[in-house]
């Protein structure tokens, strides 16, 4: 079964987050008792390990109060981000401020939430930071140096380090939100997809499970017939109930005989059902297109021996996806070619629609990229036109099968769109 659990599109493990904490915990120690105790530089460590343990025993609190698998939903995560900068912003005031070489992790924060957190919650926090660097710009305690002497960062200097945090946070927060963004896309078009092929697997199998149930049933709707059979011809039962016995005699044989049907349709589905000539099997995926109304052919040429293809509900799936596409656009048809030589494959279909539009015809099949148009003005819409899941599914399903799928225009002065599917042989046929 594939796995379908869920989680808020914006949300991250609490454990995550505290772990990444502790990082930046343990190097701050280590920093800070390095410049004090290893080079001897002035410096308010008493405040300064103050800060850091605020941020320890917070961890500690969280770890304690929340199990490991806890995840923390956009405005807690947003809650701790914020406390980060805060306590950071007064450890730099405490050491030197934008002229401490390590005020450039002031970004660290806010880009981590561009990959967890919404947006909005990211310009919030990239807000935030902006404002408590420029508050550092005018006011810090001196950077740690040689008692007895005082380093003092020229302003314009400063300027260009605050400058440069700005630019960073900026530039990285952007590249990330984008990231996150087509990553999310995919994550919830690949959730769809496996819904979709656990869906028709269930059905699959509809077929199995009902001549399981014709045998099992067998045995005791013989018992019911038989005991009914003989209540009937016992000597004291009367008229009303001898009526009442035969109806269930009736309603036993009726059930037996749909059993029956059943019994014999998964018998002929094991025999010819799975393993379909090409003819069969195109036909399947037409009955499938319920919603087409144009004129659906289908022809057919290769070398040797037409071969049979393999009964699998993902790639039936897959072409009626692409068929109701191309079926959607024609104007008065659609054409299915196959063609077959003893390694591959192919099946075309094309349409004499207006053809892919230039402008996505190279990205159809990535998810939320949708080929749909308004029927009166021809162009893109979002209203009513799908999110382009469709063709992301039914690209990712033939391509699990081993099938390399193209999709180009028909060749001028030809109009629509061709829609390109090759297999090598053993993906799709039975053959050995």
């Amino acid at each position: 079964m594939p796995n379908t659990s869920y989680h808020a599109p914006y949300s991250v493990r609490l454990d995550t987050l505290i772990t990444l904490r502790w990082l930046m915990i343990g190097g701050q120690a280590i920093v800070l008792l390095t410049v004090y105790l290893g080079l001897g530089f002035a410096l308010h460590l008493r405040a300064c390990l103050l800060l850091v343990s605020i941020g320890a025993i917070s961890n500690i609190v969280l770890q304690k109060h929340y199990p490991q698998q806890h995840r923390l939903h956009q405005n807690g995560a947003a809650t701790l981000f914020a406390s980060d900068i805060l306590i950071f912003t007064l450890l730099l005031h405490q050491t030197g401020g934008l002229s401490n070489p390590f005020a450039i992790m002031y970004v660290g924060p806010a880009i981590i939430s561009a990959a967890v957190l919404s947006p909005s919650r990211t310009a919030l926090l990239g807000t935030l930071t902006v404002a408590c660097s420029t508050l550092l710009l005018f006011d810090s305690e001196p950077l740690p140096w040689v008692p007895g002497e005082e380093y003092r960062t020229p302003i314009l200097h400063l300027a260009g380090i605050w400058t440069a945090i700005l630019l960073t946070l900026l530039f990285s927060s952007m590249f990330t939100l984008k990231v996150a963004e087509e990553a999310r896309k995919l994550s919830s078009a690949l959730l769809s997809t496996e819904r979709i092929i656990e869906r028709e697997q269930h059905l699959f199998r509809l077929d199995g499970l009902a001549a399981a149930a014709a045998h099992e049933l067998g045995t005791p709707l013989t018992t019911i017939a038989l005991v009914a059979h003989e209540m009937a011809s016992a000597p004291s039962a009367d008229l009303d109930a001898r009526s009442d016995l035969k109806l269930i005699l009736d309603e036993v044989d009726r059930c037996r005989k749909i059993l029956t049907k059943l019994t014999e349709r998964d018998e002929r589905s094991d025999e010819f059902l799975d393993h379909l000539s090409l003819d069969v099997f195109i036909d399947q995926v037409v009955s499938d297109n319920h919603r087409s109304s144009r004129e659906i052919s289908f022809t057919k040429s290769g070398e040797g021996p037409e071969p049979l293809a393999v009964r699998t509900p993902a790639i039936i799936h897959a072409l009626t996806n692409i068929l109701d596409n191309a079926a959607e656009f024609a104007r008065t048809q659609v054409a299915i070619h196959a063609i077959w030589n003893p390694t591959h494959i192919a099946l075309e279909i094309k349409d004499d629609g207006p053809g892919f539009q230039p402008d996505v015809i190279d990205r159809i099949g990535d998810p939320y990229v949708s080929t749909r148009r308004t029927k009166d003005r021809g162009e893109h819409s979002r209203e009513g036109g799908g999110l382009g899941l469709g063709m992301f599914i039914a690209k990712t399903l033939l391509e699990r099968s081993g099938a390399l799928i193209t999709f180009q225009n028909a060749p001028l002065p030809a109009t629509g769109a061709v829609t390109r599917i090759v297999w090598p042989r053993h993906a799709l046929t039975a053959d050995t």
